[in-house]
């Protein structure tokens, strides 16, 4: 049996993904020991593992990418969002692997200086993603803009051009990422995205048909499907079971970004269709929303009980959330602010899962309208869901990880 030490960015989006994973590989005797963000360190405890807080500067350093005013200066904030914390989790990986003496690594996309920690050891480890990677592909749009796939040479032309602009994003940090790999003694990179195509395995926590094919990636992806996870105690509210009429779940970001119009959208534009509404606010202030009647604002629901019953789910497309809706065969509006999002959304839109609408364009009739048009593509969303089911999920996780580990190791 082997020891994993898991390292996660400071997000409970990368951490609940991941418990799935945790849990098998310690249902099959292996020991699991985590480094994640201060707040879900007593959770982690109490599901029976190991856990420590990450360096409390990583937690300090604050994604800020929601104060741009553009989606260029927002990626310029994300981008120097990980490198300012790859100076403190690059040290704080090595000094849990002093700590732990693990056999394996298992660490987060977003930590890029412990990926370069991990890269200089001799353990074996791999990355884990939650979200769609940025790593170019022929068979892709450049990632970012969400742009709609195109072929043709109109097509090839426009990758071509965006292509350009977006490397240009990403090469302005380079010179500054590089500067903390070879602190860390890793080797630099030529490219900005390299640092996610180096790892000898890579566990991505999607699949196919949602995410694009992609013909040119390295051979180490795999993808098992998304890890769907609620914390233990959270049970379906005693309200729900009074619902009658369709019901439409509306939920704003776990991690600040500015996104209340979402709801105040959804409150609007729904309040005289015939469905009832629950949206939960999380980083957001729920007193700020006036609820009509046939609607139901709270900060925090447990998203698995509603999503079952839903009709549609309307969110700001994070990764998280539409997921976990797809896995339960529920369509989507999918309205992108920021970060992975606009991906995101157009993938949910590509994969006939949903409708897309981008936050510029939404208003409450918009929204209304997108609505009724998502509730005709459960067809789409239960094909998704069965894609998902078919990538093997938690176990096929933890089989890439036994793969990995050396023979023998002791428990």
């Amino acid at each position: 049996m082997a020891r994993y030490l898991v390292y996660t960015s400071p997000a409970r989006g990368h951490l609940y993904p991941l418990v799935p994973t945790l849990q098998e590989l310690r249902g099959r005797g292996h020991e699991v020991v985590v480094r994640t963000l201060s707040s879900e360190v007593d959770l982690v405890r109490r599901l029976g593992f190991e856990a420590a807080p990450i360096d409390p500067r990583v937690e300090a350093r604050e994604m800020d990418d929601w104060r741009a005013k553009s989606p260029p200066k927002a990626l310029d904030r994300a981008l120097r969002t990980f490198i300012d914390r790859a100076k403190h989790d690059g040290p704080d990986l090595r000094s849990a692997i002093e700590a732990e003496r693990p056999d394996v690594l298992f660490v987060d996309v977003n930590s890029w200086g412990a990926l370069a920690m991990a890269e200089t050891q001799d353990r074996p480890w791999a990355m884990f993603a939650p979200y769609v990677l940025p790593i170019p592909s022929k068979d892709a749009p450049p990632w970012g803009p969400g742009l709609k796939p195109m072929g043709g040479p109109a097509g090839r032309l426009r990758d071509a051009l965006v292509g350009r602009l977006v490397d240009h994003g990403y090469g302005k940090h380079l010179d500054s990422l590089n500067a903390v790999r070879v602190e860390l003694g890793a080797p630099p990179v030529d490219a900005t995205f390299e640092v996610l195509t180096r790892p000898p395995r890579s566990i991505l926590y999607t699949a196919e048909p949602f995410e694009y094919h992609h013909s040119d990636w390295p051979e180490t992806m795999r993808f098992v499907g998304p890890g769907i996870w609620e914390p233990p105690g959270e049970v379906a509210p005693d309200w729900l079971g009074s619902v009658e009429r369709p019901l439409v779940l509306v939920t704003a970001s776990t991690e600040f970004q500015d996104d209340g119009k979402l709801i105040e959208s959804a409150l609007a534009g729904l309040a005289d269709e015939d469905v009832d509404v629950v949206a939960t606010t999380a980083a957001l202030d729920p007193e700020r929303f006036d609820a009509p009647a046939d609607a139901r604002v709270e900060r925090f629901v447990p998203h698995g009980p509603v999503v079952e019953r839903a009709a549609c789910v309307v969110c700001h497309s994070g990764m998280g959330i539409t997921q976990k809706a797809l896995a339960a065969g529920v369509p989507l509006v999918a309205v992108p602010f920021g970060r992975d999002q606009n991906e995101v959304a157009r993938r949910v839109e590509v994969s006939g899962a949903g409708v897309r609408l981008p936050a510029r364009r939404l208003r409450p009739d918009r929204l209304r309208a997108a609505v009724r048009e998502a509730m005709g593509r459960r067809e789409g969303a239960r094909r998704i869901a069965e894609a998902f089911a078919g990538a093997g999920g938690a176990a096929a996780a933890a089989d890439e990880l036994e793969e990995i580990a050396p023979v023998g190791s002791p428990a």
